[in-house]
């Protein structure tokens, strides 16, 4: 698509949010705070299209939905966003206990916050869990708060990312090494799927996983214990000792600044 200029509704774009949007998973020595992520590549597209467009970033690593309303919501406002996203809530959710219904009551109040100035919300319901072992347990948790975030943003006249019917998601390839965090493949395919919410015309295309590796069982196995060893066993260890990987992380951009890059190859254009 060519890369003429279009007028966009918006001109200012402020994320918040848990490790999804700050872009773990995504790593990018160009970027700030090393991460790049699909908020990251949903801004450049904007910035390419409006050279006035400007973009920020608050969300951080390990945040329930209540530190994400009492630590960032007030920082995203007095930013004056015309265009905000949030993805809360997966944190909670996925904690043994949890209840899907009071994690969508906050999220519900915090959306009412972020649009009450007028800005378009942008909000996204949670991956089926289904591909996934470790977490295909709580998939019944994660489908009654995705309703719920439907209701939120029926109520409020929201924009939502149904990260649920992305079947790219349910493949092993677009995920990082700890099965928690998306991949580049991952975090590209959330940024098309933002941009085609809002309509917003781009070129970003469907990219293609590298080839399945052929392994046996035995393999798999020993690949599953190094998994737990290496991200399980420290995030129970996290949650026993209530600590969050987030304690000692600020926002990588916590001022609304243009976000413009290339987007011409895999290696550079990703």
């Amino acid at each position: 698509m060519a890369e003429d200029r279009i007028e966009l509704p918006w001109s200012r774009f402020v994320a918040i949010g848990d490790s999804f949007t700050e872009g773990v998973g995504d790593p990018d020595a160009d970027s700030p705070g090393g991460l790049r992520g699909w908020a990251d590549r949903f801004a450049e597209v904007l910035s390419d299209r409006d050279e006035e467009f400007a973009y920020a970033n608050l969300a951080v690593r390990g945040k329930l939905i209540q530190q994400i309303a009492d630590e960032q919501v007030d920082a995203a406002l007095d930013l004056r966003p015309d265009l905000v996203s949030i993805c809360a809530g997966g944190n909670d959710v996925i904690r043994p206990g949890s209840d899907p219904d009071e994690v969508a009551a906050k999220l519900d109040r915090v959306v009412e916050r972020l649009g009450a100035g007028g800005a378009t919300v942008l909000v996204f319901t949670g991956v089926d869990t289904a591909f996934q072992p470790v977490f295909r347990t709580i998939r019944g948790k994660v489908a009654i708060f995705n309703e719920n975030v439907r209701k939120v943003a029926l109520r409020h006249d929201c924009v939502v990312v149904d990260q649920w019917a992305l079947e790219e998601l349910q493949d092993s390839r677009f995920w990082a090494g700890d099965r928690l965090h998306l991949n580049a493949l991952g975090h590209h395919t959330i940024a098309r799927a933002a941009l085609d919410a809002l309509n917003v015309p781009h070129d970003l295309a469907p990219l293609d996983p590298p080839p399945v590796p052929v392994q046996n069982w035995r393999r798999a196995r020993k690949e599953d214990v190094v998994w737990a060893r290496e991200h399980l066993v420290p995030w129970v260890i996290r949650r026993i000792k209530h600590v969050s990987s987030g304690d000692d992380v600020v926002a990588k951009r916590p001022l609304a600044e243009p976000a413009r890059r290339g987007r011409d190859g895999v290696g550079e254009g990703w």
